[in-house]
């Protein structure tokens, strides 16, 4: 292949012209080319095929273009050299493949012949380098103004090569050339001087001195029009020595490689030599090694391509030091920056007012010499200078604090080897893509990079003293730099109080912020707050209402009482300015200090009635949605009467098992937040059925704290609204965690008061399962005459109720029973009718506990493959249905099959499944487990 972009864009197959396509499959192209074998992301490809007007489409019609070009570029069949790759799409190009590489390739090879005044190697280089142009780069596309500034910099690399290839070209004694050249290059581009340089020196050689005159006359006026700005001294020297006839800048003979440089027009020098802005670091920096190596890694990148400017967009919420590491780093690498450092507090977010662009520019302009009387008042004219003083330098500019991508765009240097790290609060999104800097997000501290920040400030021995205070104070401070030195210098200036003082000011989330007022952490969150769209700062205002830990997009919808399509945006201007954070796919999470300061505002700013409303929202969404996962996960049990939900934009429900499974599994922590709110802010109802919802799926994974708290907390709230269908429930599922962590006295007052409730509200199906579960109760304490009691009164109802799926279950509860009484034959048969119900209504769950009772009796016979057979069966159904406690049981039953059957390695194999589940779930019976697989004999 063959990739020209040095005029109009042209592509050659085996010397073919290879036709393109669409209007836009060329820029396509064109954007890949100028980025080749790196992947391009999908939203700057979309930048510079629509600009700011980009279509609901743009994602589909990216893929359609990209299949078209491929199609094309492979002569009918997919071209395999485009490939989609981390969001976007990457063009692998060969060595001499495009014609700019070989362009930069014969001009390097030419300024080095320069370097060594080996003029004649140095003028073939460069007029083969200038010869492959064929006109203006990629002229036959309409360039938006993002692939136009990419343009831009491969055009300012040609100029270069002119202005070295007429400096041999006068060296080796052809200076009308030279004059035939430098005029037309002059006439598009007449803020070069050294190219006005070389014009002169080449019209005085061919004897033209009034012409060299004029020629500087000329460039006065068009700098004086475009900047405002005098001549550079050297050209203003030149001048004054072709005015005195002075004897050096006569041509000279070309010599060989080995002899001295040739006279030729100078290039202006810089007018100041080092502007040194940077401020002071912070002291007693700690930790972001990783963020450090990146910016030198971007640093070293810079290197090896001198002409290319280097970006880095470093971004984070406010206080987590995105300033201190950039000065931290700069300081660091301030010697490979010789011409010095430019650095402007843009103040994005200062309550005070942002710098405007021109204004930046205006006072890096003055550190860079220019007069203030001769800075132009055009925003154009400043931004050309500034590139023009910059595109020979090698310059390390920070651009901090700044509020978007559009503030600091004209203060990008145009070429040279400049490296430019920005700070903001902003993700610098079209920075990113039209730009194409390289993000670097930074987040809070590390708990190990926290305590060397306390212990730099405080002292190592003041920390050792108090762990636990230490501890406590990097937690409440949420690892946020800002947070732990305020906490910090109020330590320091207090050396007697007890760090655990400190710590227990920081324990309310209410009272956080009150503690770090000395450190003014409201005001630095308001200035992002304050940047906000209204919807978006309503949303963030709102969000401060949610418990926690983190939310989806139709959580926030509920909060907001909006579709999740209106509500989307919102949640991106939120991430974008890093008051939220997206840590995965779909869920947002606050920094706990944002919490607060969001729950603060929510309390000054919303009237009671509206707050009342969006988390009335909020509970009806996790009431609806976990209801309906949880009548997915267990379609057998006794479903409730939900609050009926209300008249809110359209929802998304979860459809099947796997989706419901996902669905709790992602919701489980935000739903325990729930159920203790709901009940905290007066909505019992929602709070108890939520928990009856949660039950669905925190008992068949063993999670018995969890349904504990939120069992306590639904009691509780049920009791305060007289709700007795949810007294009944509470009580019956808090008795079942109660029963798993052995507390068999609380548990059974707990029934007891179940079995009351249902009867008072006639409810045989609710005594059912209480005695279902008082059966089991009573199993575990080795009353098994009152075990078997329960249970046949249990079938008993759940037959008069008409319930088969009860029926099933308590079947299989009684033939564990007999089974344990030594009733072998009764066990297995009650188990088998069990089975056969709950195969014909499917009840895959129910399935896998007759199966274990199954293979316990069957053990018990002998018959141990059989009861192997029924335990594989068990386990399998059990892990279909993601019922890990259980399924850890069975497990266990499995293992002492095996070992009687004398296959220590299966034994072994089933109880090292049971102890990674009991250690997930965090079972003490692990430890049993684990003694099992001790007693075993060597293998």
């Amino acid at each position: 292949m063959r990739f020209d972009l040095l005029g109009p864009l042209r592509v050659y197959r085996e010397g073919r012209p290879v036709p393109l396509g669409s209007v836009k499959q060329r820029l396509l192209l064109a954007t890949l080319l100028l980025r080749p074998n790196e992947v391009v992301g999908s939203n700057e490809l979309a930048a510079m095929l629509w600009g700011d007007e980009q279509p609901a489409s743009a994602a589909a019609n990216l893929r359609t273009y990209v299949r078209g070009l491929r199609q094309s570029l492979g002569g009918g069949a997919p071209w395999d050299g485009i490939t989609a790759a981390a969001g976007g799409y990457l063009l692998r190009v060969g060595p001499g493949e495009r014609d700019l590489d070989l362009f930069d390739a014969a001009a390097a090879r030419g300024r080095d012949a320069l370097a060594v005044s080996d003029v004649d190697r140095a003028e073939a280089e460069l007029s083969a380098a200038v010869g492959l142009w064929r006109g203006a780069p990629l002229s036959d596309l309409p360039l938006r103004s993002a692939l136009a500034r990419r343009v831009a910099q491969v055009e300012e690399r040609r100029l270069l090569a002119e202005e070295d290839y007429a400096e041999a070209v006068l060296a080796l004694g052809a200076p009308a050339e030279v004059v035939h050249r430098l005029r037309g290059l002059l006439d598009r581009h007449p803020l070069r001087q050294r190219a006005w340089g070389q014009l002169m020196v080449g019209l005085y050689r061919i004897g033209d001195v009034a012409g060299a005159l004029e020629a500087f006359r000329q460039a006065r006026h068009a700098l004086a029009e475009e900047t405002g700005l005098d001549p550079a001294p050297e050209l203003t020297r030149l001048y004054d020595d072709i005015l005195h006839h002075r004897p050096e800048l006569a041509a000279k003979p070309p010599t060989g490689g080995d002899g001295p440089t040739p006279v030729t027009a100078p290039a202006p020098a810089p007018l100041v030599q080092y502007p040194e802005q940077l401020p002071r670091g912070v002291p007693e920096f700690v930790g972001r090694s990783a963020e450090l190596t990146s910016l030198d890694a971007l640093l070293d990148d810079g290197a090896r391509r001198p002409t290319t400017v280097v970006i880095a967009a470093v971004s984070g919420m406010a206080g987590v030091g995105k300033t201190a590491l950039t000065l931290h780093w700069a300081h660091r690498v301030a010697d490979r920056f010789p011409d010095g450092q430019l650095y402007v507090n843009l103040r994005g977010y200062d309550e005070a007012g942002a710098v405007s662009p021109p204004d930046a520019l205006s006072g890096f302009l003055e550190a860079l010499g220019v007069p203030h009387a001769r800075i132009p008042s055009g925003m154009e004219a400043r931004t050309g200078l500034y590139r023009s003083l910059l595109a020979s330098r090698r310059m390390l500019v920070v651009l901090d604090n700044a509020r978007d991508s559009a503030q600091v765009r004209a203060l990008l240097p145009g070429g040279g080897g400049c490296m430019v790290v920005v700070t903001s609060r902003d993700r610098l999104g079209g920075l990113i893509a039209a730009e194409c800097a390289t993000p670097l997000t930074l987040g809070v501290l590390t708990a190990e990079e926290s305590m060397s920040l306390l212990a730099g400030r405080l002292g190592a021995g003041r920390l050792a003293s108090e762990p636990t205070a230490v501890t406590d104070i990097v937690e409440a401070a949420g690892r946020l730099p800002l947070a732990l030195s305020i906490v910090a210098a109020r330590a320091a200036t207090h050396p007697t109080f007890p760090l655990g003082a400190i710590a227990a000011e920081l324990h309310s989330a209410e009272a956080r912020l009150d503690a770090l007022a000395d450190g003014d952490v409201r005001r630095v969150f308001s200035w992002s707050y304050l940047a906000l769209g209204q919807d978006a700062a309503r949303l963030f205002t709102l969000l401060g209402l949610h418990p926690g830990p983190d939310l989806t997009a139709a959580a926030a919808a509920a909060l907001a009482g909006v579709s999740t399509a209106a509500v989307t945006p919102r949640l991106r201007e939120l991430t974008r300015l890093h008051l939220l954070n997206e840590h995965t796919p779909g869920r947002y999470a606050f920094h706990d200090l944002l919490r607060a300061y969001a729950a603060e505002l929510a309390e000054s700013s919303e009237h009671a009635d509206e707050r009342a409303a969006a988390r009335q929202r909020l509970y009806d969404h996790y009431l609806h949605a976990a209801y309906r996962a949880a009548r997915l996960l267990q379609p057998q049990w006794p479903p409730i009467d939900p609050v009926p939900p209300l008249p809110v934009p359209a929802r998304r429900p979860v459809t099947d098992h796997d989706d419901a499974l996902a669905w709790f599994t992602a919701e489980h922590q935000a739903l325990v937040r729930v159920v203790r709110q709901a009940a905290e802010y007066s909505f019992e109802a929602y709070a108890w059925q939520i928990a009856w919802s949660l039950n669905t799926f925190t008992a068949p994974r063993g999670l018995w704290q969890d349904q504990l708290a939120t069992q306590r907390v639904a009691l509780a709230a049920a009791e305060r609204i007289d709700d007795l269908a949810g007294q009944a429930a509470a009580n019956r599922l808090l008795s079942r965690a109660l029963t798993r962590l052995g507390d068999h006295d609380a548990a059974e007052h707990r029934l007891r008061r179940a079995l009351e409730l249902h009867e008072r509200l006639g409810d045989p199906t609710g005594q059912a399962q209480t005695l279902h579960n008082y059966c089991e109760l009573c199993y575990l304490d080795g009353r098994l005459d009152e075990a078997l009691a329960h249970g046949r009164e249990a079938l008993r109802l759940y037959r008069l109720a008409g319930n088969r799926s009860g029926e099933a279950r308590t079947l299989n509860a009684i033939g564990w029973l007999l089974a344990t009484t030594g009733d072998y034959a009764q066990a297995i048969e009650s188990c088998t009718e069990a089975l056969a119900q709950q195969e014909q209504s499917g009840d895959r769950n129910g399935q896998a506990a007759t199966l274990d009772s199954l293979g316990f009796a069957y053990d018990r016979l002998g018959e141990r493959d059989r009861a192997a057979d029924c335990y594989e069966r068990a386990i399998q159904l059990f892990r279909d249905s993601a019922d890990r406690y259980h399924e850890a049981e069975t497990l266990i039953r499995l293992g002492d099959t095996r070992e009687g059957m004398g296959d220590q390695a299966a034994a072994a194999a089933a109880w090292r499944q049971a102890v990674r589940i009991y250690e997930d779930v965090g079972d003490p019976a692990a430890e049993e487990t684990r003694r099992r697989l001790e007693r075993l004999a060597p293998s």
